[in-house]
């Protein structure tokens, strides 16, 4: 039995690992999607926290832990120094001045020596256990549920429903858009800590515009009308390349007519609550004519 286990953790550990990592950069860009922001930031942010974390751990004698809380700090901080100015704007423009910000990170680590160029960082001790993962994203998890039925949880959605009647209300809007803003980039730069050290090295293009579009593809795959959609969306992306390996040339071509089956036909997202009932009450309805 054991044996069976080692054969399977040496098989298939870096897709585990790379499950509990997308769940929570799903997370971090549902958080700030359930404020109706739409950011492309959060590839960015996961860049610095791995960044950040990965050079405490090279380059200085701190624990693990401290590693960590720096790839939670340094982005938070980030976000905070552009949300305010960035917030001001919404929808498309947006999402346009977010990835001209990561694209300016991507920029300044190229050509940085500290950050290894474009070669990266290389030789990042491998401290990440499985555990980590799962204790985070437990944490993680556990905050945003008790988060979502807060004074908060209601003043985001009150937000995303409709800004101006939101202000109308007493809401300081500009104060709970740039609240998801760092929490977001919190979340995903601690994704990005624990995975620099386990992939062992970093770089530029890991963190680029195309990164940035698959942790936005896992939350809205999944549905973000709650938690579990962006769960259910990281772990069917993550699991699916995997599962159409034997398509070989064809499986970016696969997932892509996948993707776009889901999005004419389930356009919130596979966890579409709303849907889900509508679906089970038709079943429910069919079932009784039969019996009658």
């Amino acid at each position: 039995m054991l044996e069976w286990w080692d054969g399977f953790w040496a098989i298939y550990s870096s897709v585990i690992f790379g499950i509990g990592i997308n769940a929570m950069l799903a997370l971090s860009i549902y958080l700030t999607l359930s404020c109706g922001l739409l950011s492309l930031a959060n590839a960015a942010f996961m860049g610095i926290g791995a960044y950040a974390a990965a050079m405490i751990s090279m380059q200085t004698n701190l624990s693990f832990p401290i590693a960590l809380l720096a790839s939670a700090m340094t982005p938070a901080l980030v976000a905070l120094a552009i949300g305010m100015p960035t917030l001001r704007l919404s929808g498309v423009y947006l999402a346009m001045a977010t990835l001209g910000f990561g694209e300016v990170v991507r920029v300044i680590v190229l050509n940085l020596d500290i950050t290894g160029g474009p070669m990266g960082l290389n030789g990042i001790p491998q401290k990440t256990e499985w555990w980590h993962i799962a204790l985070l994203l437990g944490i993680t998890l556990f905050t945003l549920a008790r988060m979502r039925r807060s004074k908060v949880g209601r003043a985001f959605e009150a937000i995303k429903e409709d800004e101006i009647a939101a202000r109308l209300m007493g809401i300081n809007v500009a104060r709970y858009k740039l609240l998801a803003f760092v929490l977001g980039a919190v979340i995903a730069g601690v994704a990005g800590g624990l995975n620099a050290h386990y992939t062992f090295t970093i770089g530029p293009a890991n963190y680029g515009f195309e990164n940035a579009v698959d942790i936005l593809t896992m939350a809205v795959f999944g549905g973000t009308s709650n938690l579990f959609g962006p769960l259910l969306g990281s772990f069917t992306l993550s699991v699916l390349p995997e599962l159409m390996s034997w398509l070989k040339d064809f499986r970016l071509a696969a997932n892509g007519l996948i993707l776009i089956i889901v999005i004419l036909y389930l356009p919130k997202g596979i966890c579409d609550t709303t849907r889900l009932r509508t679906w089970r009450r038709r079943l429910d309805t069919n079932s009784s004519v039969k019996v009658q």
